[in-house]
C-alpha cells in the first residue's frame, strides 16, 4: 500500500470523528464521488496484517448504523470482498487475524435481522404467477391454461414465502457461518441497483475465486494466494448467481460469464441441485443477440411490451368489410359471362322459398338457369324503368342479385340437393 493511499485513508478516518451531525446527508452525498478512497479502502480490506484494517472495519459499522441511507449503501459496496478477505482467513486456520472482519459481519447481520422497534423481522416475498402478465411474458404466449377445479379454487390466491424470525449471533461458527453470510448477501442484493461498478467486479471474482479454489480449475484462472478448499452451502451459491445475473446486464458481461461457468463447475462437483437449477436457466436465458455490444455503460434486454392503448389494425376483419366486400363483389359487371351460361346449366331442386318444408313438383325439375336470369332481368328492368321507384330500386337489385347468389351456390351444397 502506497503512502498516498494510506494518507488517503487517515484522513477519511479523521474526517469522520469532527463531523457534526446537521452535515452528515451533504457528508454522505458527497462520498459517493471519492473515487481514489474507495479503491485505497479496497487495498486495506485485502492486507489482513494492515494496522489501518480495524479503524477501517469500525467506521464501516458506524456508517452502517448510523441511519443515513447512503451511508449504509457505502459499506455495503464493501459486502463482497468482506466476505472473501473472511473465508479466506477462515480456510488458511488464521482466525485470529480475521476478528475486525468477523464483528463488521456480525454487526451488520445482527442490525438487518431487526427493525428501529428492535422486534424481529420476517421477510416476505411473493411469488409471481404465469397468469399475469409482466415485462418478461404474455399469458397468451404461453398457451392455453385449462381452467381445472383446482385452478379454481386457487383462483386470486398468491404464495407468499416467509423469511425469519433470524437469531440473534455473538460469533461466527462453522454452524452458523452460512446461515449469517447468506442473509448478508440477500441484503447486498436488495441493494444491488445502488452499487457501483466496482463492487459488482469485486462480487464476480470473488464468487469465481470461492468456487475455484483447491481445485484443478484454480491453475486454469490462474488465481495465486489460498489454495484451500473453501466450503459453501447451496443457499449462499443461490444468492452469489443473483447477483451475477444482475452484473450480467449492467456492464460486467465477461466478469459475470466466467463467474456463472465456475459457479456451474461447483455445484456440479458438490452436487447442489439448486445451484444448478439457476445457473442453467440463467445460462439458458442469456440472449446474446439482444445485447449491446458497448463495453461502457449498462447493457439491456430487448423486451416487446404490450401497449397499454388496444388499437384496432385499418386491415382488420370486421363485419361491415364483410358487408362491404360482398356488395362489391355482387355488383361488378358479369354480362358475358350471364349470357354465355343461359340455358346451359340446370339446377337441381332446391328449396329457396319453401322454406316451412313443401316439396315442389317433378314438373318444375327440369327447370333451366335461363328461365330463372329471364324472369329476373325483366323484374329488374321493371323496377329500373319506373322513374317514382328510382330510388328504390338499388336496394330491391341488390336483394334479387343476393338471392340468385344463394341459388347458385346451391349447386355446390351436397346437403341442400334433393334427387
Amino acid at each position: 500500500m502506497f503512502t498516498s493511499e494510506k494518507g488517503v485513508v487517515e484522513e477519511w478516518l479523521s474526517e469522520f470523528k469532527t463531523l457534526p451531525e446537521t452535515s452528515l446527508s451533504n457528508y454522505a452525498t458527497n462520498l459517493k464521488e471519492k473515487s481514489s478512497l474507495v479503491s485505497s479502502l479496497y487495498k486495506v480490506i485485502q492486507e489482513p496484517q494492515s494496522e489501518l484494517l480495524e479503524p477501517v472495519c469500525h467506521q464501516l459499522f458506524e456508517f452502517y448504523r448510523s441511519g443515513e441511507e447512503q451511508l449504509l449503501r457505502f459499506t455495503l459496496q464493501f459486502l463482497p470482498e468482506l466476505i472473501w478477505c473472511y473465508l479466506a482467513v477462515s480456510a488458511s486456520r488464521n482466525v485470529h487475524s480475521s476478528g475486525c472482519i468477523e464483528a463488521l459481519l456480525l454487526g451488520v447481520y445482527n442490525l438487518e435481522i431487526v427493525d428501529k422497534q428492535g422486534h424481529s423481522k420476517v421477510l416476505s416475498f411473493t411469488i409471481p404467477s404465469l397468469s399475469k402478465p409482466s415485462v418478461y411474458h404474455e399469458p397468451s404466449s404461453i398457451g392455453s391454461m385449462a381452467l381445472t377445479e383446482s385452478a379454481l379454487s386457487q383462483h386470486g390466491l398468491s404464495k407468499v414465502v416467509y423469511s425469519g424470525p433470524h437469531p440473534q449471533r455473538e460469533m461466527l461458527t462453522a454452524q452458523n457461518r452460512f446461515e449469517v453470510l447468506t442473509f448478508l448477501l440477500l441484503c447486498y442484493n436488495a441493494a444491488l441497483t445502488y452499487m457501483p461498478s466496482v463492487s459488482l467486479q469485486s462480487l464476480c471474482q470473488i464468487c469465481s475465486r470461492i468456487c475455484v479454489c483447491g481445485y484443478p480449475r484454480q491453475h486454469v484462472r490462474k488465481y495465486k494466494g489460498i489454495s484451500s478448499r473453501i466450503p459453501v452451502s447451496s443457499g449462499f451459491m443461490v444468492q452469489m448467481l443473483t447477483g451475477i445475473y444482475f452484473a450480467f446486464y449492467n456492464g460486467e458481461w465477461d466478469l459475470a460469464q466466467k463467474a456463472l461457468d465456475d459457479i456451474i463447475y461447483r455445484a456440479q462437483l458438490e452436487l447442489y441441485p439448486e445451484p444448478l437449477l439457476v445457473a442453467n436457466a440463467i445460462k439458458a436465458s442469456l440472449p446474446h443477440g439482444a445485447m449491446k455490444s458497448s463495453k461502457e455503460g449498462t447493457r439491456c434486454i430487448q423486451v416487446e411490451i404490450t401497449p397499454t392503448s388496444s388499437r384496432i389494425s385499418r386491415n382488420a376483419v370486421t363485419s361491415m368489410s364483410i358487408r362491404g366486400h360482398r356488395w362489391k363483389r355482387h355488383e361488378q359487371p358479369d354480362n358475358s359471362n350471364d349470357t354465355s351460361e343461359l340455358g346451359i346449366l340446370v339446377i337441381p331442386e332446391i328449396s329457396v322459398t319453401n322454406v316451412a318444408g313443401e316439396r315442389t313438383g317433378n314438373g318444375e325439375k327440369g327447370r333451366t338457369l335461363g328461365e330463372i336470369d329471364a324472369q329476373h332481368i325483366q323484374g329488374v328492368q321493371e323496377t329500373a324503368t319506373d322513374p317514382r321507384t328510382e330510388s328504390k330500386g338499388l336496394p330491391e337489385i341488390r336483394r334479387q342479385k343476393s338471392v340468385r347468389k344463394m341459388m347458385e351456390d346451391g349447386i355446390n351444397s351436397p346437403g341442400r340437393v334433393q334427387f
